[in-house]
Parts: C-alpha cells; structure tokens; sequence
C-alpha cells in the first residue's frame, strides 16, 4: 500500500489557512501589558489544519493509500505532500531536502498558494510543484505522481460536489478551537463556495483563479451531518472569502442548517456591500455566530489606488450596528503600513475603528504577497525578504514618510488603543462574554 505523509509545522505561529493559503501569524506582544494580553488572547485558540490538508488526507484515503500525519518529524513514507506558508517556508524547505535525504526512495510534492506562486524556492532543491488545488489527484493521480517535470499544472476542481468530504481523522481535531468566533467545540473548516471576483492588488485570495465556484447547498449540509455525527463537531468556520455571493444559495443552506437535529455555530466572511439584512436574518436564526468583514481604511484614495472597490461609511456603520444588535460578533479586518501611510493616517485608521467598535478589530501591516500585482508594483519598496516575518504584524517594506520601526509602534498603538477603553466592552461584553444574556434586563 502506497504511504502518503502529510508534514507540517506551527512554528513562527503559522495559521496557514488564511491569507489566502499564504498563511498569517499571531500577534507579537508587543505594545507594553496591553500587547501581551492582546497575544494572550489570540493564543487561547488551537486552530484547525489547513482545509486542503484535509482533503488531502481523504482524497489519498479514497485512492487507498496510508495517510499519516506528521508535524516536525520525519517518518518513511513513499510521497511526501507538504502545504507551505510564507512564514514556514524554511523550515519547510529544510524538511523536504531532509525527507529526500533520509528516504531516497521518497517523492517530495509541494502544494497551496505559496508553492503556485513561488515555483523555484522548492524546484531548486529538488522537490515536485503542484500548481492547482491538490484535489485535482483525485482524477489525475497517475500522470501527476508519475511526471518528471518539476511543475505540474493540474487546474482547479470545476465539480466542488464531486470531491469527498475533509477528512480530520489523522490530525487532532478534537483540540481544534477559534475562540473569536464561537464557544462551542471541536470546530471544523468549512466551504461553500471557492475563489473571489473582485480586483483587490494586494489580496492573496486571487493569485490562483479570480472567479468563484460553488458547491451545492445539500452537499455541505450532508458534510455537516457528516462532521457532527464522525468528529462531534459542534462549530464550522466557513472559509469561503464572499459568503454569500449567491444569495440564493446562502439562503437555502442556513434554511437548511437550522433544520438540523442538533444545532450547530457557524461564522462566515464575507462583503458587507453583498450581505443583505434579509439574509444576514436567516442566517442568524440558523446559528450564525460571527461574521469576518475587510474594513482596511477609511481612506476611498488609498481604497481605489489598490484597486478596492471602496463601501459607503454609513454602510459599514449600520452593518456593524446591526450585527450587534442581532447577537452576532463582527471580527473586522483593517490595514496599515502602506507605503505612503503616515502616522496621522495610520491613527485615522485606528479612529474609524473605534467608532465602528466591532467585537474584534485585527490591524494588519500590509504585506507584499508573492504572485500579487501589489508585489509586483512594490518590488523595489520591499526592504525584507526573510518571507519568516511576513506575519501581516511585522513590517517589511520601506516606507516614504516613517520607518520600520514607527510602524510597529503605529501598529501596536492601534491594538491597545482599540480594545483598552470602556466603550469597547460596553458595547461588545454581550458578544465577547454570552453567559451575560441570561441577565439581560
């Protein structure tokens, strides 16, 4: 039987599932006590494997092949599939010369957004690129792990129905936790649809395909029936980056989802200019928990110069408003640290988002993603190339009026500023601590 070892690592605190695969880290701590309690808090949750390492494991598995799951260790096995982020990326690299060193017999494939945009870092060392989704070696598993070229192109998987459900039995799911989200668990990763359509430069979401596929309402409710009876899932965090795109779809699954036997929490990320209240309604009633929005900046100028498509303020404000009103967390995402940024901008951003004062604010430093069109205008503004600090809490660029260092601080500021004021849990105590309901007058 043919041995399949899945390697991965969390060192340098990888959360590969986000960023687009490219992977994101924890908050540093820094910021005095404020920014300790601020990592202290992130660190509370034990997140869940990438979700294409648990497809993965069941596409492997319904080949009939051995799938073991190994993080920070080596063992034999016949091919070796490793899911790099950019901050793992030598640890990962070291890994695979390691594997291809001790198991000479073995063969070494690298796949995930990383590997589809940065090719040479793991040809040059002797490794195989998947370019595509992984999924694909369900239908093409032979003319894959039989080529010899370094960089095979498999394409995307056009029938989302058609793949089996993730399969978490070789990792160790019953820890896996998002505190943010939920206070129910185990959680699982979940999708109901993949891609994006829209142009922001910077995104990672777009570097593989830049359009959306959808899988069919009664597919992911049977995948959550699934996960409820084999793992005892009680939560699923959706990782589709617009849920909600077809509203018609999004309606017939949170209809279907609060039909279910026994309950479920369920966050998703989305738009706030796709999400109509109607739908936000059905999707509350059937469990939904906390909803992830890209705020970035109040600045339309910057918004437009990187190609986002900008969202009236008075949008984003009733959105949150309202979210808070119907008992949902929003975890709102902002950016800071682009090139031209200045300290009153930055500070500007850290103002619009204590008026929002969503249930969770993350201020993230804007990073030159490999295979981005951002990347490719920044190129000669990137002063770091040790891809181990692109965290989206670490600078990395050169900037026109501060340095790296007044960045950092900007950023921590933004931390402790946003979440250390009575404001902040006058609003959102109801949300962050639910056991408080059962006293509301």
């Amino acid at each position: 039987m043919t041995r399949i070892a899945l390697w991965d690592t969390r060192r340098n605190d990888a959360q590969k599932d986000f960023a687009g695969g490219m992977g994101v880290g924890l908050h540093p701590g820094l910021g005095g006590i404020g920014g300790q309690i601020v990592r202290m808090m992130y660190r509370r949750d034990y997140r869940p494997v990438a979700l294409n390492f648990a497809y993965l494991a069941a596409v492997s598995r319904k080949l009939g092949f051995r799938v073991t799951y190994l993080e920070d260790r080596l063992s034999d096995a016949d091919i070796f599939f490793f899911n790099p982020s950019l901050q793992t990326l030598e640890i990962e690299k070291q890994a695979m010369v390691q594997a291809m060193t001790r198991y000479p017999h073995c063969k070494v494939f690298v796949t995930g957004t990383v590997a589809w945009a940065m090719p040479g870092q793991f040809t040059e060392i002797g490794a195989r690129v998947i370019r595509g989704e992984a999924e694909q070696l369900l239908f093409r598993w032979e003319e894959t792990i039989n080529s010899a070229e370094p960089v095979i192109d498999i394409g995307t998987v056009s029938d989302l129905d058609s793949l089996p459900f993730p399969d978490w039995s070789c990792f160790d799911w019953s820890r896996f936790r998002i505190k943010y989200d939920f206070w129910r668990f185990p959680t699982a990763l979940i999708q109901q649809s993949r891609g994006c359509t829209f142009q922001c430069n910077y995104c990672p979401y777009i570097v593989i395909e830049n359009k959306t596929r959808f899988r069919s309402p009664e597919s992911v409710l049977e995948e959550i029936r699934y996960g409820q009876k084999r793992y005892g899932f009680e939560s699923f965090k959706f990782r589709d980056p617009l849920f909600g795109l077809n509203r018609k779809k999004a309606v017939e699954l949170a209809e279907g989802i609060a039909r279910l036997p026994r309950r479920i929490q369920f966050s998703i990320e989305t738009r706030i200019d796709i999400m109509k209240f109607e739908t936000l309604e059905a999707l509350r009633d059937a469990g939904l928990t906390a909803i992830t929005v890209g705020i970035e900046t109040p600045s339309e100028e910057t918004l437009r110069r990187y190609s986002r498509q900008p969202i009236r303020d008075d949008r984003q404000r009733e959105f949150v408003a309202r979210c808070r009103e119907m008992g949902i967390r929003t975890v709102a995402g902002f950016m800071v640290g682009f090139p031209e940024d200045t300290e009153a901008s930055i500070m500007g951003v850290m103002d619009y988002a204590r008026q929002l004062n969503p249930t969770w604010a993350n201020f993230n430093i804007v990073t030159p993603y490999p295979g981005t069109r951002f990347h490719e205008e920044v190129r000669e503004q990137i002063a770091d190339h040790d891809y181990s600090k692109y965290s989206v809490y670490q600078p990395v660029m050169k900037y026109r009026y501060l340095t790296a260092r007044q960045v950092s601080e900007l950023h921590a500021r933004c931390f402790n500023k946003f979440y250390f004021r009575s404001r902040y849990f006058v609003d959102n105590a109801r949300l962050i601590w639910p056991q408080l309901r059962r006293f509301a007058g």
